[in-house]
């Protein structure tokens, strides 16, 4: 359940931009540099968009850790609140470091601005990797969280594909249930046995059950994917009780040919499969409890007008 890479590039790109962007020395609001530098990089629309878990964009985040460092450096001065221009020791490191700079050069250059703990360089003939000394804070603990996270979807996954298919089918419907299926009332149950027609819980969206999502649970072993066979035998069951939506779920896989059946039958029919439950029951705290709780700081700019 590893994160994609992101489509931002790292921070320190963009110091030689930012430079550029001031180089002509007029004083520019914090959103105006932002987009600005953002044009002349070819950051793209959806890398502009890529979001943290936090809150906020990755780009932006990114953008403030330039700004920070640029003004620990005395590279840019803060005229006024929110805005920033370039003076003598910015255009001579724009001049000096025409090559832009690249992880390397930010921990030669910047070390000296980092806390204490993060100012021992690395030896010359080990080669500079990303570290988190020169990692956004924000981001290095969002990537340690998303590590923690994924163990535990390991782990969440082993326990599922070995518990009673009782207690995995009970699990689903929780975790719909979570997720705000049932409405505030928590209308839903399971079914299961010998004589659930096919359908393992059942999720009322209102009331009087005129509206209802249908669930069909696999207890699979990792490799044991979930062909067609069992999704059309689950789109039988559905008209059977004449419903038109269900979720179908797996603690192992789909094939093409039932990912492929899924999108083309007249039923609406979600398919989730190991990584993605998973995935779902972390993010909405179903089967873990939270451990512990970070937060972070800034300097309130509103305070100091």
């Amino acid at each position: 359940m590893p994160e994609e890479a992101s489509l931002v590039s790292i921070w320190p790109e963009y110091v030689i931009p930012t430079l550029q962007v001031l180089s002509d020395g007029q004083s520019r609001q914090r959103r105006e540099v932002f987009d600005a530098v953002a044009d002349r990089a070819g950051v793209s629309d959806d890398a502009r968009a890529e979001t943290l878990k936090s809150g906020g964009t990755r780009y932006e985040q990114r953008m403030g850790w330039v700004l920070s460092h640029l003004g620990k450096a005395k590279w840019v001065d803060r005229p006024e609140r929110g805005h920033y221009v370039i003076n003598d020791a910015g255009r001579a490191a724009l001049a000096k470091y025409p090559q832009g700079f690249d992880y390397a050069l930010a921990r030669e250059v910047f070390a000296p601005f980092w806390p204490e703990k993060a100012k021992t360089a690395a030896p010359a003939s080990t080669p500079v990797q990303p570290s988190d000394e020169i990692s956004d804070p924000i981001e290095v603990i969002e990537d340690a969280v998303s590590r923690i996270e994924a163990s535990v979807g390991e782990d969440l996954l082993d326990r599922l594909r070995n518990s009673h298919p009782d207690f995995f089918e009970q699990a689903v419907v929780d975790l719909l249930l979570k997720m705000g299926y049932g409405g505030a009332a928590q209308r839903g149950r399971r079914i299961g046995g010998s004589n659930d027609e096919g359908i393992d819980g059942l999720i009322d969206q209102d009331a009087l059950g005129l509206d209802q999502v249908y669930i069909q649970a696999k207890r699979y072993k990792e490799g044991n994917n979930v062909g067609r066979e069992p999704i059309q035998a689950f789109v039988g069951a559905l008209h059977g009780f004449g419903a038109s939506r269900g979720v179908f779920l797996t603690t192992s896989a789909f094939t093409s040919g039932a990912i492929d059946y899924a999108k083309k039958v007249q039923s609406r029919i979600i398919l989730i499969d190991g990584a993605k439950l998973v995935d779902l029951m972390v993010a909405y705290r179903v089967g873990v409890q939270e451990k512990q709780r970070f937060s972070a700081v800034e300097v309130d700019e509103d305070y100091f007008e």
